[in-house]
């Protein structure tokens, strides 16, 4: 085949921007591609490798490893990044990962996706301690970044069932280069900074050694949801309410020697009402921001509109961060040595620093007569509701729902520090055996510091007691001086928790042509990976005393150690036929011992065609966090609903809209690691000159499937599930829930990826057009053994959203100095959300889909003074909004939006310069 074919085969698999083709004239070189250990002449092999090249990223606008894997189209749509993972509510919240965005190939999660630096491993976040934190890499000194979309667990081990995202350094690189890009929005807010410096100096040829260092500075800005008007969680006309009266002007509850006493009637009304407002009954709710008239009609399901007819509603969702301002820090260096012909040692330090500000809304209080922070009757504030319900009892104290908005956003200083030292030697044995030796530390420390909206609990309970502070500021006024010192001697400002990761590893492997056989030269290869593991969680302070504190259990530090042998052969059966055999054992000193084989091919009978596939075993081993976590207490949010107890008691509210629902989770030493079995069939093709097609047939079934189980899903399934639901014996109303991580039955996962490629030059103009998708056919989970296989795709998940089609498109255009990229980003529709999560009834003209999203980025490039490159782009060019959907923030951020599907950022304008010295 000829060279130039080979460039466009190798760059079709979904390459975002151009590649320049190998010239025909220059020597083919062996390199190793990411899911072998065995260096050959760079080509289409048996396995899928989507590649892209830093000038790719560059041209598309993207600043960061998170953007990055957003344009991966068999990355999942989920809440693994950012915006969407750290605001999450209930089981799956992972706040201790602030900061911190993570690869999920296949949507089968972070934990399941291996990310090496240079084809070996990083150590894990220092908070949960689940996965790499991708943000820790320098995208400024990144060569090229290669994703294997097939299991490799026979080559590298664990993490790598979905695939393996592998980031390529640049080496022998000379020169001084200083970039700066700013990205800013149309609508304000979310503005991105990066500055970066790349140096370099020495020729390893000519000198026998180079030497390469790259600092990079990211400052990005927050993005409030108040700043786009499609985050709102008020949208009744279309099914979308807040489910809360926990309101920034309090709404009175009722309860025995209580002012409102155990219920109420309305004039003419004999309907006994258990909740009440001031300005609800004034018909002003929405006279302060934010609030608004319950939508009791949407809620009638499971909220007794004897709760909600006269009580206000406040959009929580509406009032959420969508992106926290973040303060990164990256650097890497390169020191590579020639030791002679055949032999080199090389050093590589990488650190990082990421400082997140995350920010949550204020404290929801409930108060109650036991816990004495009940509104007192000589209080200033004192509010008479007599005029408008004869039964109030002005003589008695109040109890009251708040949202503490005096308190100010509950705050979060999230620090995350990454580090990895690797020292190695690699060369040439005997002039034909290729070999590699590394003796690497890495680790990762995160820290998260409280800096307002939190204070003790007996101090804030005794402070509302006081009747000092009022919970029914109305429009215009404010705390006085004496209530705002009262709350401030309440909070608790410090450090609350950190957590702490290691892993020392030392591997080496070595391959070669071994034996000439009929069809060609047989290759094998053979390695070792030796590793400890280390991982530690730890509170600062007592989590249970500080009021609504994201408490998270201990883990005193546990270690684990890893031995694994490896070997690989490529084999070539027929002049047009390779098999690639690889098998892995894995010896892990806390769940045992595993052997995962894997065996691929790569048949060529046309120079225009190729059939390429694979069938492996994989296993991921369960984290330190799955397996120690300590067993923590949480609480759900409101309107839970169950659904024996109801049934049984219809419409009482102890059993159908239970206010707050205790549950504990934490690890479970009993887990199994999963276990996998996966294959690929492909068919490449290049019918005619300058256009070449892919596709490539995939699944995935594992068994074991390693899960956190909500609380919601135990409810959901209590007629198999009853050992885990609790009950007081007297009232069997619902004491607690027991959830926390299991062995789910397993899940089933197939689809197809698509390649096209199309490149030529006219009149002197050259352009590309490439298109990366994946078609997922199926998405079948169980949660437990006998519960059917129930289909995800295009299903609203609190999970994933397995899209039935997503792609990246683009189109270059080069012209001497010039160059423009046009990108299209597409993510698919899908089933919405039942409006309010299921709990109420859907009004009128309600569209039960969630519409497509399409996302058009621009951008051009100029080269034509020396040494400066100027890229101005727009992304979001036509201002695409996210597409509605009827859910709120619990369970998933995003009040009427979707933050895993679509950008909240809308248009921005981009503007890179990059001016190298010499």
């Amino acid at each position: 085949m000829k060279v130039k074919q080979l460039a466009h085969m190798i760059a079709l698999i979904g390459v975002v921007g151009p590649a320049v083709a190998q010239q025909a004239d220059q020597p083919m070189q062996r390199v190793e591609i990411t899911g072998s250990s065995i260096k050959r002449v760079a080509k289409e092999g048996a396995l899928p490798v989507q590649t892209i090249t830093s000038d790719a990223i560059q041209k598309a606008g993207v600043t960061n490893a998170e953007a990055l894997l957003r344009l991966i189209s068999a990355n999942g749509t989920g809440a693994d990044n950012m915006t969407s993972g750290n605001n999450v509510f209930g089981a799956d919240a992972d706040r201790t990962s602030g900061g911190a965005s993570f690869a999920s190939l296949r949507g089968l999660g972070p934990n399941a996706t291996l990310v090496l630096l240079n084809g070996r491993r990083l150590g894990n976040n220092g908070g949960s301690g689940k996965a790499v934190d991708l943000n820790s890499i320098p995208l400024a000194a990144i060569a090229r970044v290669e994703i294997l979309k097939d299991g490799a667990s026979a080559i590298y081990g664990t993490d790598a069932i979905g695939g393996v995202v592998n980031f390529i350094l640049k080496t022998d690189y000379q020169g001084l280069e200083a970039s700066t890009t700013l990205n800013g929005t149309e609508a304000g807010g979310g503005m991105e900074r990066r500055y970066s410096v790349v140096g370099g100096y020495g020729d390893l040829e000519t000198n026998g050694w180079n030497v390469m260092a790259s600092v990079t500075r990211e400052v990005n800005d927050k993005l409030a949801s108040s700043q786009r008007d499609f985050a709102n969680g008020y949208q009744p006309a279309r099914g979308l309410s807040p489910d809360t009266t926990g309101t920034p002007y309090a709404n009175i509850l009722t309860g025995a020697g209580t002012a409102l006493g155990t219920g109420f009637k309305m004039p003419g009304d004999s309907t006994t009402y258990l909740q009440a407002g001031l300005l609800s009954l004034q018909g002003k709710c929405d006279s302060i921001p934010g609030m608004s008239q319950y939508a009791s009609e949407l809620w009638t399901n499971v909220t007794p509109i004897t709760r909600t007819r006269y009580s206000c509603a406040y959009d929580y969702g509406g009032d959420y961060v969508m992106s926290f301002p973040v303060e990164r820090t990256t650097g890497v260096s390169r020191g590579t040595f020639k030791i002679n012909a055949d032999h080199r040692v090389f050093v590589e330090l990488l650190g990082s620093r990421t400082k997140t500000t995350a920010e949550l809304t204020p404290l929801q209080i409930s108060t109650s007569l036991a816990n004495g922070n009940a509104y007192p009757v000589n209080g200033p504030y004192y509010q008479d509701l007599s005029p408008y319900i004869a039964s109030y009892d002005k003589t008695k104290p109040i109890i009251y729902k708040w949202r503490a908005a005096p308190f100010g956003n509950r705050t979060q200083d999230i620090t995350l520090d990454n580090y990895r030292a690797l020292v190695a030697l690699e060369g040439t044995l005997a002039g034909k055996y290729d070999y590699k030796l590394g003796l690497s530390k890495s680790g990762s420390k995160a820290r998260m510091d409280l800096v307002d909206g939190y204070g003790w609990t007996d101090k804030i309970y005794a402070a509302l007691g006081s009747g000092i502070i009022n919970p029914w500021v109305g429009p215009g006024q404010s705390q006085t001086q004496q209530a705002t010192d009262l709350i401030a001697s309440t909070k608790y400002m410090g450090a609350f928790q950190h957590g702490r990761t290691t892993m020392t590893q030392l591997d080496g492997s070595i391959s070669g042509e071994v034996l000439q056989l009929p069809a060609g030269a047989l290759s094998l290869a053979a390695g070792f990976d030796l590793r400890r593991e280390t991982y530690g969680f730890a509170q600062d302070v007592d989590a249970t005393k500080i009021l609504l504190a994201p408490g998270n259990a201990n883990l005193a530090e546990a270690t684990r150690y890893v031995r694994a042998v490896y070997a690989e052969a490529l084999v070539p059966v027929l002049k047009d036929l390779e098999v690639q055999l690889a098998i892995r054992r894995d010896n892990y000193s806390l769940v045992g011992a595993t052997t995962n084989p894997k065996v691929a091919f790569r048949y060529q009978p046309k120079e225009w065609l190729l059939f390429r596939g694979s069938a492996s075993k994989g296993f991921l081993a369960p984290s330190f966090a799955q397996l120690y976590a300590g067993r923590l207490s949480q609480e759900l949010p409101n309107g839970v609903i169950d659904q024996e107890g109801c049934a049984a008691h219809p419409g009482n509210p102890d059993f159908c809209a239970i206010p707050r629902l205790d549950y504990n989770t934490g690890g479970n030493p009993n887990l199994r690691p999963e276990t996998s079995k996966q294959g690929t069939l492909g068919v490449v093709i290049e019918p005619f000159k300058n256009f070449s097609a892919s596709l490539d047939w995939w699944a995935i079934n594992i068994k074991d499937r390693i899960l956190n189980r909500t609380p919601q899903i135990v409810l959901q399934n209590w007629q198999y599930l009853q050992q885990y639901i609790i009950r007081d014996p007297n009232t069997q109303v619902i004491d607690h829930v027991e959830a926390g991580w299991i062995n789910a039955a397993g899940l089933k996962t197939r689809g197809v990826d698509v390649g096209l490629r199309y490149d030529n030059a006219y009149q002197g103009y050259k352009y590309t057009a490439v298109l990366d998708g994946t078609y997922m056919d199926s998405f079948k989970f169980a949660e437990f053994e006998g519960q059917p296989y129930k289909e995800q795709v295009s299903q609203f998940n609190t999970r994933d959203v397995y899209l039935r089609w997503k792609h990246t498109a683009s189109l270059t255009v080069a012209r001497g100095n010039w160059s423009a990229l046009l990108l299209q980003r597409y993510a698919s529709g899908y089933n919405d959300q039942v409006p309010n999560g299921g709990k109420g009834t859907p009004p009128a003209g309600f569209d039960p889909r969630v519409h497509h999203y399409t996302k058009y980025d621009l951008s051009a490039t100029y080269t034509g003074f020396r040494n400066t490159t100027i890229t101005v782009g727009i992304q979001n060019l036509f201002d695409e909004d996210p597409p509605f959907t009827a859910h709120n923030v619990d369970e998933v951020v995003g009040a009427g939006w979707d933050p895993r599907v679509a950008d909240p950022r809308g248009r921005a304008l981009s503007f890179t310069l990059k001016y190298k010295f010499f």
